[in-house]
């Protein structure tokens, strides 16, 4: 018995791994191991029964947390673009603009991916959207069936680690952080991670050439009257809205002294590249508006069509992301927006109906269900979890580590790449992070650094074969079997799940290259992030009893006599009265002290000594 109250912690952890194993849903495992060793740490003694007395605040302060109010919200919007139409838009454009590229249509996949991961943050909308669009036309002509499969389903993914991420919201409320900043952490890292998409594919183009054709000159149906395909006048209109876009990111800190009336030196990158993007894309649009209406004739249909189908989108990241960034929305209300402005965006096109829209809304409040049943279940898991010593006993596992902090992060990372076999990524941020957030605190790890790290590895959770979801996700839309396509007449095979499984190896490789990059290089991260300034208590203490000693005295007025003083001189004291000069003894520093030099030097002192 006193073995089992001398090691409670480390048992009920192997106590909640049997309940998974045994295949209960997550969030009932966690409530019913968080339930259980909690009254049979009561009956032992391991901790008081007024442990499980706050578990009823725990529960209503997750429904009053505001900041997971952005999932639902998210999630809607995502839901009500994938359903919109826009997926299939975005894909039939791009795909035409790269499609004379060998690997052109992986390229257009790859550029879509992170554009609706930039709008919808929902993995499984992006994945099933392109699967459905993308992979029977890369199958006409003649992709690789395992580079399809792998470039659609590490696209999707995307929406794991580009903002507005799902993940990266859960993954601040369990670490404590804001939001904001870790979106901002994540924004470099996930078009990052994009360009690696992006260099492998070329690769495959420079060395494998037969595995990504280029679509033949029949299947490019933007073409002008003479045969042109109309490259020129979108080259320009590109020209135009890049040189718009690099002049306000040269001259951003000028437009924040203009606005702000006061001298700023320095403007995040992320800041700049989100309100960059967005007057570039506003110049193209007024040139695509105004070559329209007035049937000006200036530029070709693809350079049209290009311009309108992106235009939408983009400017739903900006009005999403650029107001976060900016500071002038939380994430919540930066949710909120989004998903009203992608049913003003549904509607307007007329690509959504009630039966669409009520898809949506029971879609969403599914994912919010399971996400609230899943943080109820952690959060009676952790009570008794934190009564029974557990961060304790996880703390003094992981800093006893060889190697400081990078041993911890090695080890963590390989924990994490692991256990993504088995779970997903909502599992992951309510039963690990919180054990490992508080260690990686102390270890002087800085924690928004630590959850962008966290989330690209979880990342890899969607691509493991043979567990993936978004290996799932990819099998449940691809062709089972052979079909004969409706363009082309050809008999396609149908793509097999081996063939899933081996396209998804190297990009899982790609992502775990991500995550050693970060380990080498945090500044890809914190570089985003506001500077956080310190104030030296000494310093302005000091400040301050230096304008005091050459002041003429204290609050005093243009005569030099005290602010504030009406008693009387010596001469006018009456019989008896004590002296002006002589005040009664004031109290012992501090608060309520009479004296305040007495008090500010003594403040100032204790500060140092604090220090």
């Amino acid at each position: 018995m006193e073995f089992i109250t001398t090691n409670y912690a480390p048992i009920m952890f192997a106590g909640l791994i049997v309940f998974l194993l045994l295949g209960f849903p997550v969030a009932f495992s966690l409530g019913a191991a968080g339930l259980a060793f909690g009254f049979l740490g009561i009956e032992l003694g391991v901790f008081p029964s007024s442990v499980m007395a706050w578990l009823p605040q725990r529960l209503i302060g997750i429904m009053a947390n505001d900041t997971l109010l952005a999932v639902p919200f998210f999630t809607l919007m995502g839901l009500i673009m994938e359903r919109s139409g826009m997926a299939e838009d975005l894909l039939d454009t791009v795909g035409q603009v790269f499609g004379p590229l060998r690997g052109g249509l992986a390229l257009a996949v790859i550029f879509v991916g992170a554009l609706l991961a930039a709008t919808t943050g929902v993995v499984a909308a992006s994945v099933i959207s392109m699967g459905l669009i993308s992979l029977p036309i890369m199958l006409r002509y003649g992709y690789d069936r395992p580079l399809s499969a792998g470039v659609i389903a590490a696209s999707g993914t995307l929406a794991q680690i580009i903002p507005p991420s799902l993940v990266l919201i859960l993954m601040a409320d369990q670490l404590g952080r804001s939001v904001g900043d870790m979106y901002k952490g994540a924004f470099i890292p996930g078009f990052m991670l994009m360009g690696l998409y992006v260099l492998w594919v070329v690769i495959l183009a420079i060395f494998k050439p037969h595995t990504v054709p280029a679509l033949p000159p029949e299947a490019r149906i933007y073409r002008e009257e003479n045969g042109n395909a109309g490259y020129t006048s979108l080259a320009v209109v590109m020209a135009v809205s890049t040189a718009v876009a690099i002049l306000l990111a040269g001259h951003m800190a000028d437009l924040h002294t203009w606005w702000q009336g006061k001298e700023v030196l320095d403007v995040p990158t992320d800041e700049k590249v989100v309100t960059a993007m967005c007057g570039g894309t506003f110049i193209a649009f007024v040139i695509a508006s105004v070559n329209k209406l007035l049937k000006l004739g200036l530029l070709s249909k693809l350079a049209e069509r290009v311009t309108f189908v992106l235009i939408p989108p983009l400017l739903l990241i900006f009005l999403v992301l650029g107001t976060i960034f900016l500071g002038i929305a939380t994430p919540t209300e930066g949710g909120a927006m989004g998903a009203m402005a992608a049913l003003i965006m549904g509607f307007v096109r007329k690509r959504l109906d009630m039966s669409l829209l009520k898809q949506a809304l029971a879609s969403t409040t599914k994912l919010a269900s399971f996400v609230m049943f899943i943080m109820i279940g952690a959060t009676t898991f952790s009570l008794v979890f934190q009564a029974a010593d557990g961060p304790k006993w996880v703390e003094h596992l992981l800093t006893g580590l060889p190697g400081g902090q990078v041993g911890f992060l090695i080890v963590v990372n390989v924990m994490i790449f692991f256990l993504a076999f088995f779970l997903d990524y909502f599992e992951l941020s309510f039963i690990v992070v919180p054990l490992l957030g508080p260690v990686a605190d102390k270890m002087g790890i800085d924690l928004i650094w630590f959850g962008v790290l966290l989330a690209v590895n979880m990342q890899t959770s969607f691509m493991h074969p043979p567990f993936g979801f978004a290996l799932f996700f990819l099998r449940s839309v691809a062709p089972d079997k052979q079909y004969v396509d409706r363009v082309t007449g050809k008999v396609i095979q149908p793509v097999t799940t081996m063939q899933i499984y081996k396209g998804a190896v190297p990009f899982v490789l790609i992502q775990l290259i991500m995550v050693g990059t970060l380990i080498a290089f945090p500044g890809i991260v914190t570089g985003a992030l506001d500077k956080a300034e310190k104030v030296d208590m000494n310093a302005v203490g000091t400040e301050m009893l230096q304008q005091l000693e050459g002041s003429e005295g204290y609050g005093s007025g243009s005569d030099g006599d005290t602010y504030g003083n009406d008693e009387p001189t010596a001469a006018e004291q009456p019989d008896g009265a004590a002296s002006a000069e002589e005040p009664a003894a004031p109290a012992e520093g501090g608060y309520g002290s009479d004296d305040p030099m007495k008090a500010l030097q003594e403040s100032a002192g204790a500060a140092s000594e604090a220090k």
